[in-house]
């Protein structure tokens, strides 16, 4: 292509003098066409002040083309930048119509960037700013809002003041972290409210502040809010029930908890026996139904202090709930247990030889094998049994070779070996018919949530982990390039809003899709036959791989000619299911020869 169009322009213009200027455009349209739909750069420039002496491009304007440079090339790193921008100049003030220097993307404003980023009173407004438009846009729902943590490590400096510190690691326990505290809204896992924290701290004291940022910010009664164990803590319970507001979590096994399980899963073990137990289909992959979970459930009374100091009663629902799934992953784990305690048993007493090692002592005996079924936590579901064997052996006294006339000796050598180890096949059948029970708690009514609502609701937990993996592989956080604290908050901020942007674009795709009852097809270069209505945000953007744009410039440095790489049919099909239409790639291109 590029060929053919400086032949065509040295014919029309009778002059080999042309410079001919290539850039790759790939996805970058599509990333700034749909972060300017979500009114990206208008929420930052609402929000951040603009210095009357400032001169360049605006913050928002900064914001997107750095995040779309991150997005593309995965790297945050501010040094990048600008051999990224020489690459697509010409792109990028086309699409955005901004004149770019290279000053705009120096070391020191884009960290000025960053430290506007991380202070609450202008990242809480853009939060609540930028929630409010897509919902508006996109005709979202706001019943259930998913909150989770997750941690990201760095070979950063711990000091007493930095956020990035020594703690719980979700990743790497050898390297200081910091934590990430976010709140998605359901189903399509946008981010809704982010919080950067030292990565010490612990999660149970995370959610409220949180929870209080998205509920002021949606203004909408009667949120579900669900999380893992570590929203159960009685003091976020309590909040959602004083305001009115709906949470859903597992019980973690500590405590009172644990003490209650057992009798819980007793009633439920016997229920099940009686086939008295509620059962929750769901569908799976293939169109079958399958069952996701039995259970039962019961209420109670709950009692906390409120904000005036009086107490603030409220029913709860507990959800005693058997996964098939999870039962069969506990069995899996205790079977290897199992085969690893039976070998390090079998080698504790190895046979007779030289260099062979013996135990010569019972007690010795008893506490190797007390360490390796505790080690394996399978203490009581195995059976070993043992013997004494003495040896006597006759030896010369001193030292030469023996005679008959030399004296002799008699000694006796005693070990303790394992002479079998045997499964206790009662014990083991009674410990998995308990496998694979879990106690959930709500507030909601049964008319409000269900409990097979509450247990499919559980299911998708995956989306909010799916906002740490972009957080983690797409936008590429780990290993932070930046090391201040208020450089960590906004690049943390930066890095959620194009995680924001990815997921708004695989929701909004995929909704088209499925409203027209359509699927995509080429989206899977490794299976050719291959069609989907469940489009990720990366492989869409892969879609875009080789658009090219070619400019032709003559001797004076004008521009005389622009075309890019003709969109295919797929190509222009996500435009316009995206609301974005194929002119948004068309605006590139100048198809008229100058002079």
């Amino acid at each position: 292509m590029r060929v053919q169009l400086a032949q065509q322009a040295q014919e029309l213009l009778g002059t080999r003098d042309l410079v001919i200027i290539t850039e790759r455009v790939d996805d970058v349209a599509l990333l700034i066409g749909q972060m300017v739909k979500m009114g990206l750069p208008e929420v930052l420039d609402r929000h951040i002040p603009h210095h009357w002496t400032q001169r360049g491009l605006s913050w928002g304007w900064t914001a997107v083309i750095w995040l779309a440079s991150i997005v593309t090339e995965g790297d945050h790193r501010k040094v990048s930048v600008e051999t990224y921008l020489k690459g697509m100049h010409h792109t990028l003030s086309c699409l955005t119509a901004q004149v770019i220097e290279p000053l705009d993307f120096s070391d020191d404003r884009l960290s000025h960037l960053l430290k506007h980023l991380s202070k609450p009173a202008y990242w809480h407004e853009i939060e609540r700013d930028l929630n409010e438009r897509s919902i508006e846009v996109y005709d979202l729902s706001q019943d259930v809002i998913r909150c989770d943590a997750t941690t990201v490590s760095g070979d950063h400096e711990v000091t007493e003041e930095g956020l990035v510190q020594f703690g719980h690691s979700k990743d790497d326990p050898t390297r200081p972290q910091i934590k990430v505290m976010i709140g998605s809204l359901d189903p399509l896992g946008m981010p809704l409210a982010t919080d950067v924290l030292s990565g010490e701290r612990a999660d149970d004291g995370l959610y409220i502040p949180l929870m209080e940022r998205v509920r002021t910010g949606l203004k909408t009664p009667g949120l579900l809010f669900v999380g893992a164990c570590k929203m159960s803590a009685w003091e976020t319970r309590a909040y959602l029930a004083r305001h009115q507001d709906f949470y859903l979590s597992p019980l973690p096994l500590t405590g009172a908890t644990a003490e209650a399980m057992d009798a819980w899963i007793t009633v439920g073990v016997t229920q099940g026996e009686m086939g008295e137990l509620e059962r929750i289909m769901r569908t799976n992959d293939r169109g079958h139904q399958v069952l996701a979970a039995e259970g039962y459930e019961f209420e109670r009374t709950c009692e906390a202090p409120g904000d005036a100091g009086d107490a603030t009663p409220w029913r709860e629902r507990v959800l005693v709930m058997r996964s098939p799934m999870h039962a069969d992953q506990q069995a899996a784990g205790l079977e290897k247990r199992l085969c690893h305690a039976e070998t390090k048993l079998a080698v504790l007493t190895p046979a007779r030889g030289r260099g062979k090692r013996q135990i010569t002592d019972e007690a010795t005996l008893l506490a190797a094998i007390d360490l390796v079924l505790k080690e394996h936590r399978v203490d009581g579901l195995l059976s070993v049994t043992w013997e004494k064997q003495v040896e006597q052996l006759t030896q010369y006294v001193g030292r030469g070779r023996g005679s008959v006339h030399r004296e002799k000796r008699v000694i006796e050598k005693t070990r303790y070996y394992i002479t079998h180890i045997a499964r206790q096949a009662d014990t083991i059948a009674a410990l998995r018919r308990r496998f694979g029970w879990k106690a959930f708690v709500t507030n909601a009514t049964p008319q409000q949530l269900s409990l097979q609502q509450a247990v499919l609701c559980y299911r998708h937990e995956y989306r909010v982990e799916r906002i740490f993996h972009r957080l983690k592989s797409r936008v590429h956080i780990a290993p932070l390039f930046v090391k201040l604290n208020d450089q960590i908050e906004g690049l943390t901020y930066l890095l959620t809003l194009g995680v924001r942007v990815l997921t708004v674009m695989e929701f909004v795709l995929r909704r088209a899709l499925q409203t027209d009852q359509t699927q995509l097809p080429g989206l899977h270069p490794e299976n050719k036959t291959r069609i989907t209505d469940k489009p990720t945000a990366e492989r869409i953007l892969r879609a875009f791989a080789d658009v090219s744009l070619t400019i032709i410039k003559n001797a004076v440095g004008e521009e005389i000619l622009r075309r890019l790489t003709p969109l295919s049919g797929l190509q222009e099909d996500i435009l316009q299911r995206l609301g974005l239409g194929a002119s948004l790639y068309g605006q590139l291109e100048i198809q008229e020869m100058g002079t």
